[in-house]
This record gives C-alpha cells, sequence and structure tokens, in this order.
C-alpha cells in the first residue's frame, strides 16, 4: 500500500504519541508518580514514529516473507535506538538510557531483549497498524486533516528547538540568555530563556540518569575544526564524496574494463553514498575509536549493510531509478545488499576509524581558522546547489521515461541542460523500476 505524505506524517504522529505513552506509562509504575518521558516537551517521542515510518517505506517488500520483516523491523529499530543513544551522548556527553545491567546488551544502548520487541512491534506496525491508521486518517475530511498535520508539525517544530536548547544549556540558563541578548531582541530573549528553562527542567525530572550538573561552554578552540565538530565532519563529507568516486571509478575499470561515471551528482566527481558514510561512521565512531577492532568490524558491518539498503529504498522511491543491484551475488536481500559487502563494510570501518581518520584529522586542523571556515562554507553551498539541481535532474529524468511533458519553467530549464543523453552518460547504472 502506498501512502501519501500526509498520511505518513499521520503515522509518525501516532506512533510518536502512542510510543510516549508507553514509556510514559512505564517509568510511572517504576517510580509510582507521574513522569512525563520523551526528549520534548509535547507528548511525543518521535524516535518511535521515524522508525514506523522508516519501516513502512524500506521494508514494503517484505511484508509476505513474515520471519525476514520481523528480522528487518528488529534491525532498523535496534539501528535507530543505537544512533538516538550515541547522538543524544554527544549532545550532553551523558547517557540518556543504560542497559549495561542487562544480559546481551551492547554500549549500554541496545540489548536482545529489547531488540526482539522492537521487531515484533514493527511487525504488528508493517502489518496491521499501518491500514488501520491510514483508514481512521481517512474519515477525516482532508482540508481539516491537512490543516491537523500542519499545526502538529508546526509545534513539533518550536518543541524540538526549544528541547534541542535546552539540552545544551540546561544547568546555564543565564549564559543562555547573555548570549542570545546579542542576536535577537530582549523580549525574545526572555520568552527563550522561559521556554528553555521549562524544558530543561522538565528533561533533567525526566532522566534522573542525566547528572545535574554539565560542564560550562567550551573557551572557542584556537584550531580549525578540534575534535569531531561540523567543519571537521563536512570536510570529511567531502572529502569521501570525492575518494569514493574516484575508487568506484577505477574499480569499474579494473573489474569491467570500461571508464564510467560514478558520480550522485551532475555538477563533479561526488559520490553522495560515500560522503555520507564517512562523516556518519566519523561521528558515531569517533568515542569509539580506542576500543577492539572485532568491535569497529562488528558495527561497521552492521551500519554499512543498513545503510545502503535504506538509500537503495530511497532512491527508488524519490528518483524511480535503481542505482546498483546486487541480485546475482550470494547472499544478498532483494539485490539491495549482500553479506559480502557488509563485510567490506566493517573492514573500511576499522582501516577508516583507526588507520587514515587520525591522519586526515592532523591535516584538516592544520588549515587556517580563517580560511577554513571561509572554504567549507564556501563548499557548504555549492554542494546544497549541487544535491538540488541533480535532485532536480533525477526526477525530470524519470518523468521523461514515463511520457511527462515539462510543465513548469524549472522543468523546462532542467529538461534543456540535462537532457536524457547527458543523463545516461552520467548515471550509465541507472535502471527504472
Amino acid at each position: 500500500m502506498n501512502f501519501s505524505v500526509y498520511q505518513l506524517l499521520w503515522l509518525a504522529f501516532c506512533y510518536s504519541f502512542f510510543g510516549w505513552i508507553a514509556e510514559t506509562v512505564a517509568a510511572t509504575v517504576k517510580k509510582k508518580k507521574f513522569v512525563n518521558r520523551g526528549f520534548f516537551s509535547g507528548p511525543f517521542c518521535f524516535v518511535y514514529g521515524i522508525a514506523a515510518v522508516l519501516m513502512t517505506e524500506t521494508l514494503w517488500e517484505l511484508k509476505d516473507r513474515w520471519f525476514f520483516l520481523f528480522l528487518g523491523c528488529m534491525i532498523q529499530a535496534t539501528l535507530i535506538e543505537w544512533l538516538t543513544g550515541k547522538i543524544l551522548e554527544r549532545i550532553n556527553s551523558k547517557k540518556w538510557w543504560d542497559y549495561s545491567d542487562k544480559r546481551w546488551n551492547f554500549d549500554g544502548y541496545i540489548c536482545a531483549q529489547y531488540s526482539v520487541l522492537w521487531g515484533i512491534l514493527g511487525f504488528v506496525v508493517v502489518k496491521f497498524g499501518n491500514q488501520l491508521l491510514a483508514a481512521v486518517y481517512d474519515f477525516i475530511p482532508s482540508l481539516i486533516g491537512h490543516i491537523f498535520i500542519w499545526c502538529l508539525l508546526a509545534a513539533a517544530v518550536l518543541d524540538m528547538g526549544a528541547s534541542l536548547l535546552a539540552a545544551f544549556h540546561i544547568e546555564n540558563d543565564a549564559a543562555f540568555v547573555r548570549e542570545w541578548n546579542h542576536k535577537v531582541t530582549q523580549l525574545t530573549a526572555r520568552f527563550g530563556n522561559w521556554i528553555v528553562s521549562h524544558v530543561g527542567k522538565r528533561m533533567v525530572k525526566a532522566y534522573p540518569a542525566l547528572d545535574a550538573k554539565i560542564k560550562k561552554e567550551r573557551a572557542v578552540n584556537e584550531r580549525f575544526a578540534e575534535g569531531c565538530c561540523f567543519y571537521k565532519l563536512f570536510l570529511l563529507f567531502f572529502i569521501g564524496c570525492v575518494l569514493g568516486d574516484f575508487t568506484e571509478t577505477i574499480f569499474c575499470r579494473i573489474t569491467a574494463g570500461v571508464w564510467m561515471s560514478r558520480s550522485s551528482l551532475v555538477w563533479g566527481p561526488f559520490s553522495i553514498v560515500w560522503g555520507i558514510a564517512m562523516a556518519m561512521a566519523t561521528a558515531l565512531l569517533y568515542k569509539d575509536r580506542d576500543k577492539p577492532d572485532r568491535h569497529l568490524f562488528m558495527i561497521g558491518a552492521f551500519l554499512g549493510g543498513a545503510y545502503e539498503y535504506i538509500c537503495s529504498v530511497f532512491t527508488e522511491i524519490v528518483f524511480g531509478k535503481v542505482f546498483w543491484d546486487y541480485s546475482h551475488i550470494p547472499f544478498n536481500l532483494g539485490g539491495r545488499i549482500n553479506l559480502l559487502y557488509c563485510f567490506f563494510w566493517g573492514i573500511a570501518a576499522v582501516v577508516w576509524i583507526k588507520g587514515v581518520y587520525p591522519v586526515m584529522s592532523k591535516w584538516i586542523e592544520k588549515i587556517p581558522v580563517r580560511t577554513g571556515t571561509v572554504v567549507t562554507w564556501m563548499l557548504v553551498v555549492f554542494m546544497i546547489v549541487n544535491i538540488v539541481v541533480s535532485m532536480a535532474a533525477l526526477i525530470r529524468y524519470d518523468s521523461r521515461s514515463k511520457g511527462q511533458a515539462a510543465q513548469y519553467g524549472w522543468e523546462q530549464t532542467i529538461d534543456e541542460h540535462f537532457n536524457d543523453q547527458r543523463m545516461e552518460k552520467i548515471y550509465p547504472n541507472a535502471i527504472s523500476r
């Protein structure tokens, strides 16, 4: 069953609300008093909604294969739980939950018992829950339903902003006000301080595992991109895009005997899949860089396989094209991933974190601060424009293959500059489904 954007948003909010109820009831029973669970102030645990929608969109192929659907839901939910825990730990340098006291746990963020539970819940969501909730949404008049979704989105964005600010400033609200007084009016600063103070107090109460004290703001680094910050991650993303494209181009030349474009974008040699993978691997494994190689290998194989599968489904849904097919390789899943390449992802994670990353990190930190800042933001703007134009070109490429003529000015411009001949040259392996 294909869901519209509004239906998917409806599903996300419903499952986020159900997840909040489950978390709140469990915490209330445990503490014997009401505890409002969730990272956000509102009655939503969005990690549940995001996980449910992701399962809905990426595992529809396995709907009639019950065991593999359960297995896929379990893997995806476990991955999301681990990623959420690591991201929140990076925000606060603290653990928001800890399963270290449970058997068969990994990193304290995931454990076998909950993974099985997530697999069962995900199975129920994809197999039964989505159709029921979609039917409920269809009973709502279209205009009212759309307005309701937009209101929920607006409230969620405001809640998210306040919660993120609170996560960074739970302790030092006064410093937060002083900082914002330089950027916004006094009225806005006071209003923001009230919201952040309220959200921060609730977050501390909801998560006793968090320390009440958080380190004060660090002084501005004198070195460019020190540590695992935005500037370093973006530059690693950019470098990964270039190296990935070169690697795949040379690999195709050696194995297939031809030179062909392996770029994800219409301008320049950039493989977005590799760039995102390099940045994500760095962000997620940075704190684990001193752990044993087998630890990094298992995480790399697991994350790499899941990441490649999601990318394959995403590009097919959005652009109507399949950019790789592993159906001819043994132990593949839907032609999107295979066991051999998952091993390669694991090996790459070890080589990257233990060997390549430390060297690249030192090179990046040697860049002068002003030069590095200006160059990074120039590259950010270029890549954003490049990605937007590439997405538009791919959408029109797919539309033309279905016989749809250009109706708007931007479509005519894209057709003029990125016709089928040029697109076939840039994306020689793109297959319509």
